[in-house]
């Protein structure tokens, strides 16, 4: 399943109330190099949109420093105050001080169009018991799918790939494009853009009704230090004051967005 600074005020006031900032020239953002849809060094991603988006609105130019988000993202990027904000982070996690959430999301099975899975809501579903079912090993759906004894006809993908030459994500959907998988469970985000790019038509299921196993659906926020509440503040009211561009923005790259009661935002 991407830092900076900045402020909304005037000038005579920006000592004041960015007192906890690092730079106040740059939006200085921590990001992947090779992650669709959210973020690239060409600066394609949907974390990449956002990012010029808070750029425009602080009134300061977008610059990047890049490094996997994998193990040692935060500690080599954001500790080290290289940057100043991770764009897309999952609420609640440690190694951040989160913003508000600016979406909701959940992983997502999906299944072509014309399929005999039409109406499926969730993985207890017996049409599943004899389904080839692709899947990301280490994800919160290969847990549920275990709980369900559905992983005898499982096909496992890698968690951890340098995107540069890899793509579970698009090879998941292409085998359900092909037929050579039946479904596929993926990070609603990265499902809703592969699908979208897909030539054959792809159902998406965000799996909020599943009935055992580890919760399914979570905000994501921006991520920055402890300690710094001003920035936290001026993030925010960026979130509030510009949901429905930001929602544009996701909505364009596919994203299935939620909302509070698990109910599918229209477009």
């Amino acid at each position: 399943m991407t830092a900076a600074v900045a402020v909304f005020v005037a000038p005579a006031q920006v000592s004041a109330q960015t007192s906890d900032l690092v730079d106040r020239t740059a939006l200085r953002v921590c990001a992947d190099p090779a992650n669709m849809p959210f973020s690239s060094r060409e600066e394609t991603g949907y974390e990449n949109k956002l990012a010029d988006l808070l750029g425009e609105k602080l009134g300061l130019p977008v610059t990047y420093t890049w490094f996997p988000q994998a193990t040692g993202f935060v500690r080599r990027t954001l500790r080290l105050r290289k940057c100043d904000v991770i764009i897309g982070y999952a609420q609640g996690h440690e190694l951040v001080q989160n913003t508000n959430h600016y979406f909701r999301s959940a992983y997502v099975l999906l299944h072509r169009k014309d399929s005999d899975l039409k109406g499926i809501v969730n993985l207890d579903d017996p049409r599943l018991a004899d389904k080839k079912i692709g899947v990301i090993a280490g994800t919160p759906p290969a847990t549920v799918m275990a709980l369900n004894g559905l992983l005898k006809n499982a096909k496992p993908y890698q968690l951890v790939v340098d995107r540069r030459y890899s793509s579970p994500a698009e090879d998941i959907i292409s085998e359900i494009a092909t037929g050579k998988l039946d479904a596929g469970l993926l990070w609603g985000p990265i499902g809703g853009y592969y699908a979208k790019q897909s030539d054959t038509p792809i159902t998406i299921v965000p799996l909020v009704k599943e009935t055992k196993g580890p919760r399914m659906s979570y905000r994501i926020t921006m991520g920055l230090r402890p300690l710094e509440p001003d920035w936290k503040h001026q993030l925010n009211d960026f979130i509030k004051d510009n949901q429905a561009e930001i929602d544009k923005i996701l909505f364009d790259f596919g994203v299935p967005l939620l909302d509070e009661k698990d109910q599918l935002i229209e477009q």
